[in-house]
């Protein structure tokens, strides 16, 4: 059985974070890759990269420590931060892009450690191959480094850092104190190598010094109060980090010269009080660094492994295995060195250094985005003990993050990007009961929506609509009987208008109807979501249709504009709804709403290829509404393939008339119907315009004719009797829309 994330014997403190932290920044790049970016950039371009790299490392410094003082934070660090706020599916992604920078630091950091003993090859004269003596000694220390862990595991870890982070501040005092390498070096902002590397480049080699934050971070399961001990570990760590390398670079640029500081990556030896003290701190510095990287790696995939983030159960199993009393991630401590043992063969220090930077951007850059969004959402529940962090501080460190990233490597950071967006594909999909990006933007998107509600609401105030849109309301007690109204709804607000669509619950609000009526919301939700829709769904209970009538009509809507137009649906075979629909019209004239009645029938709508328009001279006044729906339910995928027809029937004399009228409307509004589509039929008083209609658009996949209100109140047939007819759509406005 699984243990926790949490180690039972925790005892670490801040110490241990601060110590883990500044072990990682005063690392390898201060000894030995340092005087390479002096050279490279000048003392300017150094200091705008350390300003650049803390313009990402504090602001995630400071996310880290407001995100800690929110929620428990278990083991697994960043990891654990990351996907408790973004989701298992988002953090799983990033998550493990996090552990292989840190498992690829083990080896950077070994590999660096190999540098330092290039003194000792030229003092003692050794005829063996400078690369094969370094990479025996490489890989030599990684095997006693591996060995260490694997039978002491934290506890020797934490012990040795003491001593050699103290061992790393003396050879830092014995460089500052030390004489230049040629007397009277004048201070330069700008000097540099002939033909140097690019910023960027330089930057890249460069980032990793400043990503000790993360390896503090990565404690968080041995510590005894990691709400206490992660911030005010990393934020010391960060901000004495920063101060020694600016006082470093000063060093450095008035004591030697470009072309020293470039072909001498020991100028430090030179320049200190006792020169051998540099590569003995660049060994304390990169093997406390590794033991930093290769203690907080496994806890990444150990946290990774416990929520079962991979596809294979038994893989997540074994590494989310800790050890019987201390719970150390010996699995993954294995898998850690291993990955180590390949990198450190290829034996590039530049190469790996770029690609740790990479990943490290993409967790810096989620850390940030993750506070600026929790900012942004204002959750109640987000309540940080932190309060020094400001939203514009997490969005500067993420926007920089990324900006930085595909400035630095852009090929490796699209491989990046890539890798991220595979791995949560494959997460996603093998595990989608897991929480995805809708976790992240649900907040967001419930802001959005707030603010943009409130400034279309102010903006329409007192303004007329030139330009109508449906903005509609659906109220049905047969939602599972019958789909076309939602259909219907959704087809309206695809692209063009805004829908709501409401299940009626005959009674009284009680404990018992609002359980109902919440499993009804949730299986209405269950069936939207295999039609893609884009309708708003809810229910009400009310006593009667007419009280849940004049509740609906005054909701303001989703939209921020209020609703305009209400629908209802009557089955052709059992009419008996349609009386609640022309009860309540003295309602819909009150508030001034459009009114579609949708007589269905067993055929549905067809093959969604024919919308037939039917225009008389007796409801003349809703054509415009009834040729505006035509086209805004075209524009649905479902009828990509449709066509919309007008079928106009007015008496012999005014045809030629209302067929210019028509023709100029259709010309000026720009809707797309075809002048071989619009059919003018004389009218005769003894014909029968059910007849007419049935025999021209039996045939026909959706029908919309106007209507009356006084007319169907004393003679419902007109609207009901269409024999065997698809789905019919009445249309009556409130007042004539214009097409312009």
């Amino acid at each position: 059985m699984r243990k926790s994330l949490t180690n039972p014997n925790a005892s670490f403190g801040t110490m241990a974070v601060f110590m883990t932290a500044i072990s990682t920044i005063l690392g390898a790049i201060l000894f030995l890759r340092f005087g390479y970016a002096v050279a490279h950039v000048g003392l300017a371009g150094v200091i705008a990269i350390i300003l650049i790299s803390h313009l990402v490392t504090i602001p995630t410094a400071l996310a880290v420590a407001e995100i800690a003082t929110n929620q428990r934070v278990l083991g697994g660090g960043a990891y654990y931060i990351i996907s408790r706020s973004f989701g298992l599916n988002i953090g799983g992604a990033i998550g493990l892009a996090l552990y292989m920078s840190q498992a690829i630091s083990v080896a950077f950091y070994v590999i660096a450690f190999g540098e330092a003993f290039d003194p000792l090859i030229e003092m003692l004269n050794i005829t063996m191959d400078p690369v094969i003596f370094k990479k025996i000694i490489t890989l030599t220390s990684m095997t006693i480094l591996s060995a260490i862990v694997l039978t002491r595991g934290a506890n020797m870890g934490m012990k040795a850092l003491y001593f050699v982070v103290m061992l790393l501040f003396v050879a830092i005092g014995f460089f500052l104190f030390g004489q230049p390498t040629q007397p009277n070096i004048p201070l330069s902002l700008n000097a540099k190598v002939n033909e140097p590397d690019s910023f960027f480049y330089v930057f890249t080699i460069i980032f990793p010094a400043f990503t000790g934050l993360a390896a503090g971070l990565g404690l968080s399961g041995d510590l005894k109060d990691p709400k206490k001990s992660i911030p005010r570990g990393t934020l010391i760590a960060t901000v004495i980090g920063m101060l020694v390398y600016f006082i470093v670079a000063y060093k450095m640029a008035t004591s030697a010269t470009p072309a020293e500081m470039a072909s001498d990556q020991f100028i430090m030896s030179r320049i200190a009080v006792w020169g051998p003290i540099i590569p003995i701190g660049l060994a304390a510095a990169t093997i406390s660094s590794a033991i930093g990287s290769i203690l907080v790696a496994p806890r990444t995939l150990q946290a990774i492994g416990f929520d079962t983030i991979l596809p294979f159960q038994n893989i997540n199993n074994w590494l989310a295995k800790g050890r019987q009393h201390d719970n150390e991630p010996m699995n993954g401590s294995l898998v850690t060195i291993l990955i180590a043992y390949f990198f450190i063969i290829i034996g590039d220090v530049n190469f790996v250094a770029q690609i740790i930077s990479m990943f490290f951007m993409v967790t810096y850059g989620a850390i940030c985005l993750i506070s600026f969004l929790e900012h942004f959402a204002a959750d109640p529940s987000y309540r940080p003990t932190f309060k020094q962090n400001k939203w514009y501080f997490s969005l500067l460190g993420a926007f920089l993050s990324f900006w930085l990233m595909f400035n630095m490597n852009l090929p490796y950071a699209i491989l990046s990007v890539f890798i991220m967006a595979l791995i949560y594909y494959i997460i996603a999909k093998s595990q989608p009961e897991k929480h995805g990006l809708q976790k992240l933007f649900k907040g967001v998107a419930f802001q959005l929506s707030r603010q943009i509600q409130i400034f279309v609401q102010r903006a329409n105030k007192d303004e007329r609509d030139f330009h109508w849109r449906p903005f509609a309301i659906c109220v049905s007690e047969d939602s599972f009987k019958r789909q076309s109204a939602f259909d219907l709804l959704r087809w309206m607000s695809h692209k063009y208008g805004f829908g709501t669509y409401i299940h009626f619950i005959k009674g009284l609000l009680n404990k018992e109807t609002y359980e109902q009526s919440q499993k009804v919301l949730s299986r209405l939700i269950k069936l939207a979501n295999g039609s893609n829709s884009r309708v708003y769904l809810d229910t009400i209970i009310s006593p009667s249709y007419t009280s849940a009538i004049a509740q609906v009509i005054q909701l303001s809507g989703i939209s921020g504009k209020g609703n305009n137009l209400i629908l209802f649906e009557f089955s052709r075979s059992h009419p008996e709804s349609l009386k609640h629909a022309i009860d309540n019209y003295p309602l819909y004239e009150a508030t001034g709403f459009d009114v579609c009645l949708l007589n269905t029938s067993y055929k549905g709508y067809g093959y969604h290829r024919e919308i037939h328009v039917w225009i008389t001279e007796h409801d003349f006044h809703n054509a415009n509404l009834m040729i505006l729906l035509a086209y805004i339910i075209s524009g649905h995928p479902d009828w990509r393939k449709g066509i919309i027809k007008i079928f106009a029937l007015f008496p012999a004399e005014q045809i030629d008339a209302q067929r210019r009228k028509l023709n100029k409307l259709i010309k000026s509004g720009r809707i797309p119907i075809s002048q071989s589509n619009i059919n003018f039929l004389p009218a005769q008083s003894d014909q029968d315009t059910h007849a007419i209609i049935i025999e021209h658009s039996h045939d026909a996949d959706l029908t919309i004719a106007g209507f009356v209100p006084h007319q169907i109140k004393n003679y419902p047939e007109a609207i009901v009797d269409f024999g065997d007819m698809g789905n019919i759509l009445f249309v009556n406005t409130f007042e004539q829309k214009t097409i312009d």
